[in-house]
């Protein structure tokens, strides 16, 4: 049973200064409320890169009054914890008011950072939510967030998990959860979407002059679109978002639920629900069993990246004051996403630089992974390893079809004999990972987790923070999915 939020007493100061940013924008932004608390909490996983990263000592981050923090149950001295409203489209239709129905940020420090609860209990914008996180979603969140980082995606941050006793119920009772998320901001397309829809346009050029003025100063600056910061804020975020969306296709992340309320304005990969990893190459793969339409299929990524920030635009409209300068800021993402993922595409081949021959081999390899059901991550891996040690043959073998196979690996020889190969295969071993989080692998930690064994966790946690390592010992943690993967499913509530 929670306890009563008038229990919640702030804890001793722990050093960490605060800015609040967000929080001055005013109350049409948000609603000030304090979590709600959990009781008899105990630690799942921490990160001490995080901790570090927003100037928290390690050595606290083991302590009791941590974790009461960290699960909602005591303050944080200085913190001034707030859900914010937004609203947005959700699988394509106009969802209207949404919000942080069960995240709660409690400031942004002073390295410039925001810290946020997840799972905290219910807000103004729950709707018919019980603002609670279970221990699989906040697993499986801790866990990519800091493997998006070990790949050099931009993504938000994992500090912690806390775990409860506190039934929660989703498809079936499982146990209450809280992960703590870092970001430089949580601000999403649906922020801006919010003010435009409800026709408040003070409210939304005070958002935007925020988010220029903290993140995108070169905006106010620029001599693109006639001087006009908001048409150039757009360009930037449509830029940013075409280099993540080439970053997702090129090591087989899917998303799973790209609503605009899920989109970051910085280009960060953020709320990770039905996330996977491809394990075979199935461009059409749909990882969210809750997405009946295959909207948000691997391969569709991208266009739906666009579409989102089409609305964005349509959000900014009002502020840009002329609808060709907003075309042309969205013009940016058709140029930058297929320049992006070739550049991608290169390295993931060892290529140094660009020739007119890459688009065909890169199209023709592509073509064969997915005839031929390759799994994505082994097939890259292998191949660096290929180039590395001349011997082709245990690639050779991921394919039934080895002539087209060897047909394609003649024309990819003729490329790579122009470059250094042992640069090239440097370049891929440092492109290609050779640990994902796949699905498997994330539920055998939860499942030992709810058992209350963490250790699985913790090395996954080690290998994916390093992924593109050996790490001799562990090579079952990178060989192929076993046969019941496949029966995974994981929905908008994981």
């Amino acid at each position: 049973m929670n306890l009563p939020a008038e229990s919640v007493t702030p804890t001793a100061d722990i050093g960490l200064a605060w800015k609040h940013g967000f929080a001055a924008l005013g109350p049409d932004f948000f609603t000030e409320l304090r979590p709600t608390p959990l009781p008899a909490p105990h630690w799942v996983g921490t990160s001490t890169a995080v901790a570090q990263l927003i100037g928290l000592d390690a050595d606290w981050l083991q302590r009791d009054e941590a974790l009461q923090a960290f699960t909602g149950n005591t303050l944080l001295a200085g913190s001034r914890p707030l859900a914010s409203v937004y609203s947005g489209h959700q699988f394509g239709v106009w969802a209207g008011q949404l919000g942080d129905g069960r995240a709660i940020l409690l400031g942004e420090t002073a390295a410039g950072l925001e810290i946020q609860l997840k799972g905290a209990g219910r807000t103004p914008y729950s709707r018919m939510g019980d603002g609670r996180a279970v221990l699989r979603s906040s697993i499986r969140e801790f866990l990519c967030s800091e493997a998006m980082h070990g790949l050099g995606i931009p993504t938000s941050r994992a500090l912690c998990i806390t775990g409860s006793p506190a039934p929660v119920r989703r498809e079936e009772v499982e146990t209450a959860s809280v992960v703590t998320r870092v970001a430089p901001s949580f601000v999403r397309f649906g922020h801006f979407e919010h003010f435009a829809a409800n026709d408040l346009q003070a409210q939304l050029k005070t958002l935007a002059d925020y988010v220029i003025a903290r993140y995108y100063p070169e905006c106010r600056d620029t001599r693109d679109f006639g001087g006009n910061a908001y048409a150039a804020l757009l360009q930037d975020v449509s830029e940013r978002t075409a280099h993540l969306m080439a970053q997702w296709q090129a090591v087989g992340f899917c998303h799973g639920v790209m609503n605009t309320d899920n989109m970051s304005i910085l280009g960060l990969t953020i709320d990770y629900g039905p996330f996977q990893f491809l394990d075979a190459f199935v461009p059409g793969h749909v990882c969210n069993h809750s997405d009946n339409q295959g909207r948000y299929a691997y391969n569709r990524q991208p266009n739906v990246a666009y579409w989102n920030l089409f609305c964005l635009a349509q959000a900014l409209l009002p502020l840009i004051g002329d609808q060709e300068l907003a075309k042309g800021a969205l013009e940016s993402y058709k140029t930058v996403f297929p320049e992006a993922f070739m550049a991608r595409m290169r390295s993931k081949l060892g290529l140094a630089q660009a020739r007119e021959k890459d688009a065909e081999l890169i199209d023709g390899i592509l073509v064969l992974l997915a005839q031929n059901a390759v799994d994505h991550t082994i097939f890259w891996r292998r191949l660096s390893h290929a180039v590395q040690q001349d011997d082709f043959e245990p690639v050779r073998d991921l394919f039934a079809d080895r002539t087209a196979f060897n047909n394609w690996l003649l024309s990819y020889s003729e490329l790579l004999a122009l470059d250094n190969k042992a640069l090239a295969a440097n370049l891929m071993l440092k492109t290609n990972p050779k640990f994902v989080l796949r699905n498997h692998l994330g539920e055998q930690a939860i499942r030992a987790a709810k058992l209350g064994d963490f250790s699985e966790l913790q090395t996954l946690q080690r290998l994916l923070e390093h992924p593109f390592d050996e790490h001799p010992g562990h090579d079952a943690y990178a060989a192929f999915p076993p046969d019941w993967a496949s029966s995974i499913e994981i929905s908008c509530s994981s």
